[in-house]
């Protein structure tokens, strides 16, 4: 069997330029090459690999009962600086460290309140032997 990795998420949005520029912002994300689908949106690309697809939505809530997503994760370098950024660009955030994993995480929300996961894995520290 081949190894499988996720390709990309498509998030529906009501904000789709405020949510465009908040991804580009967060995580460097370019916007890139997106056929001609007839319907407005955006392939947001972190290298030349389309990650994220944001089209437009309604942005009525979902109920209770409905599956839904309930977040996606990002796995980064650079907490310390990144957390830094969020600091200085006022961005709101909440943490969660996980010291039994090694990962230390920061959590924020798009402007259409999608829940987006940050996680930074730490290099274990190597003794001198």
């Amino acid at each position: 069997m081949n190894a499988m990795h996720l390709d990309h998420v498509t998030l529906r949005t009501a904000d789709l330029e405020g949510t465009r520029q908040f991804l580009q912002d967060l995580l460097g994300l370019t916007v890139g090459y997106r056929p001609a689908f007839g319907f407005p949106g955006y392939w947001l690309y972190e290298r030349e690999q389309p990650i994220v697809h944001l089209i437009p939505g309604g942005g009525a809530p979902v109920g209770r009962s409905a599956e839904v997503i309930d977040h996606i994760g990002f796995c980064l370098d650079g907490y310390d600086e990144f957390r830094a950024g969020l600091d200085m660009k006022s961005v709101a955030y909440s943490t969660m460290d996980l010291s039994d994993l090694g990962e230390r995480r920061l959590f924020v929300r798009t402007p259409g309140q999608i829940l987006i996961e940050l996680v930074f894995r730490e290099t274990p520290k190597q003794t001198a032997a």
